[in-house]
């Protein structure tokens, strides 16, 4: 008995405080356990050619990397418009698995939309659960998403969620999911006006990057993928941007060479900052990788999509280039390079929409900021770029600076 009131002390040595008038019994004690453990992650990026090749083990090899001798089952959802720019690749995946059947096998392969309406459509996630159900996919089956980046946002998400979370192994089509958002951890769907209001973060089983989708895109989609590359060059590396610079002329005329070390640089150093920042899964309020982000989400939203994603990042970086300078963070120097660099590579950096005013009168793009904090939680965190190669985080922003690099980005784009 002793023994237990000597625990009762260390577990509660103040009871006398804590005890009610006319109330005799001490409290009940408070014990906390501290649960901590830690587990690999580890996902395989692929950078290939002619992926459906029978010829190309990478898909195969991939797929039973954890279990050798078993047939994997495989769920494919293909963007409708990759379909259309492709039209045999259907017939290429099922060959595909039909020549590795001892490996693989094909449950369904299902045409989706592309494009961001796809991650605005009611329905779209529980459309794809459904079929995840009817098919029996199960925690060792794979769900396997060929498309931009859209798409892989809303499978990445279904596949989240379905039983707690499947093998996705994703196909990145365009530039933009090749050099960027298909190599993360993240997925979601826009909700309730919000893009990527609802989303998980969860690391793909793998991802195959094969270079000759790139050849199946509009010129307009080739180039809005690099705004990622001067992005991640901004924040991370300006040898990269240099190289950038100087290959500006090769890259808007797609050569083979200077497009493929644009995507395979961009995706090393999206991967390193994922593994190495100590904050994979952005628990804290910073967001390195989402320099230029803040307006761009906004953006895309009030041109109704008209603006692809990286056309809008592109402006958004100029944007925030300029306030920077103006701010006195940033030589003016660097900022006009920064610019420039953008216009060489084809961007325009002015929208209408940048001019559309909220109901209170204000800028609607403005009101990204609030967006963008909401978002991501805790304190204002804009990254903002203090020489080429890095990046500062800054909590507050001036609406007057802000202004003016707005009037400054509008007479840069009049005709001279």
């Amino acid at each position: 008995m002793k023994q237990d009131v000597e625990l009762a002390d260390r577990v509660a040595p103040d009871r006398e405080a804590w005890r009610t008038p006319g109330r005799e019994t001490d409290p009940p004690a408070t014990e906390t356990y501290v649960q901590r453990f830690t587990m690999p992650v580890e996902f395989p990026v692929v950078f290939t050619q002619d992926l459906f090749d029978p010829s190309n083990p990478a898909l195969a090899d991939v797929a039973s990397r954890l279990e050798r001798d078993k047939r994997h089952r495989l769920f494919v959802v293909l963007d409708d418009g990759v379909a259309k720019a492709m039209p045999d690749l259907a017939d290429q995946v099922a060959a595909y698995v039909n020549h590795h059947g001892d490996r693989l096998e094909l449950l369904a392969l299902d045409l989706a939309p592309g494009g961001e309406a796809i991650k605005n459509q009611a329905g779209a996630v529980e459309g794809l659960l459904q079929r995840m159900l009817e098919l029996a996919v199960d925690r060792h089956s794979y769900v396997v998403a060929i498309g931009g980046g859209a798409l892989l946002d809303l499978v990445g998400y279904a596949a989240g969620i379905c039983h707690r979370g499947l093998r996705l192994i994703r196909v990145p089509t365009t530039v933009l999911a090749q050099n960027d958002s298909g190599v993360g951890v993240k997925n979601g769907a826009n909700a309730f006006g919000v893009k990527n209001f609802v989303g998980t973060f969860a690391p793909p089983f793998a991802v195959l990057n094969d270079f000759a989708f790139i050849d199946s895109l509009e010129w307009r989609d080739k180039i809005a993928g690099m705004a990622e590359a001067v992005k991640v060059a901004l924040i991370r590396d300006a040898g990269y941007f240099n190289w950038l610079e100087a290959n500006a002329a090769a890259l808007t005329a797609f050569e083979v060479d200077a497009m493929r070390h644009m995507i395979k640089r961009c995706a090393e150093l999206h991967l390193q900052h994922i593994g190495s920042s100590g904050d994979p899964f952005e628990q804290g309020s910073a967001r390195p990788l989402d320099y230029g982000h803040w307006s761009a989400h906004k953006l895309e939203g009030l041109s109704g999509h008209e603006l692809r994603h990286g056309e809008a990042v592109a402006i958004g970086m100029a944007l925030d280039a300029r306030y920077a300078v103006l701010a006195g963070m940033l030589a003016a120097a660097e900022g006009e390079r920064i610019c420039r660099l953008l216009e060489n590579l084809g961007f325009t950096l002015w929208h209408p929409s940048l001019e559309m005013t909220a109901a209170n009168g204000e800028l609607a793009v403005l009101d990204g900021l609030r967006e963008f904090q909401e978002h991501l939680g805790g304190e204002l965190t804009i990254t903002l770029i203090a020489a080429i190669g890095r990046g500062v985080e800054v909590h507050s922003i001036d609406g007057g600076h802000m202004l003016t690099a707005l009037d400054w980005l509008r007479d840069r784009a009049r005709p001279k």
